[in-house]
């Protein structure tokens, strides 16, 4: 038995979603994050500003040896827009 901890935008929740429930995977833990990565440029009333801080999305899942290849498979897939920052994915073991 595996967790699977994966940090998405939170844009891509939706899709992510989707494709993880169509693997008959309806239990996830979602979280609300914010991290600091490379600057964003915004315009708000005419003023330029940098946005360092963003927000992100946690999903904790719960799965069998067997599935986690697939399930890590299916998240990059459907989060895939060509930036690093976009996904971060981390197994941890457990008992």
């Amino acid at each position: 038995m595996k967790q699977i901890e994966a940090i998405i935008d939170q844009f891509r929740l939706h899709e992510v979603r989707g494709v993880l429930e169509e693997m008959g995977i309806n239990d996830i833990m979602e979280s609300t994050v914010t991290c600091r990565q490379k600057g964003q440029t915004m315009m708000f009333r005419g003023a330029t500003f940098v946005s360092t801080i963003v927000e992100k999305v946690r999903l904790e899942i719960f799965a069998a040896d067997e599935a986690v290849d697939r399930i890590i498979e299916a998240i990059t897939a459907s989060t895939l827009t060509g930036r690093r920052e976009e996904c971060r994915i981390a197994i941890h073991p457990c008992l």
